[in-house]
């Protein structure tokens, strides 16, 4: 299993939008409105590193609104 934190920036008005669509995304088991620097943050859980990475691209980049985004991967102590 592998844990991806994912922060997003929207386009402005497309917050709400974008929130609700991640909200429906089942490989997405979490996902809260930030303030600051960021707009959205979306803990991912996937089998591997490449469908992590697939996941991004076609789950969550490919959101309209999604401005950009930036993946943080889990990694074990």
């Amino acid at each position: 299993m592998t844990i991806g934190y994912v922060l997003i920036n929207t386009a402005p008005a497309y917050e709400h939008e974008v929130y609700n669509k991640l909200s429906r995304v089942p490989e997405i088991v979490e996902v809260h409105p930030l303030f600051g620097e960021f707009d959205i943050i979306a803990k991912i859980e996937a089998e591997n590193f490449e469908k992590l990475g697939t996941l991004v691209i076609e789950k969550i980049r490919s959101i309209k609104g999604v401005i950009d985004t930036t993946t943080l991967t889990v990694t074990k102590v």
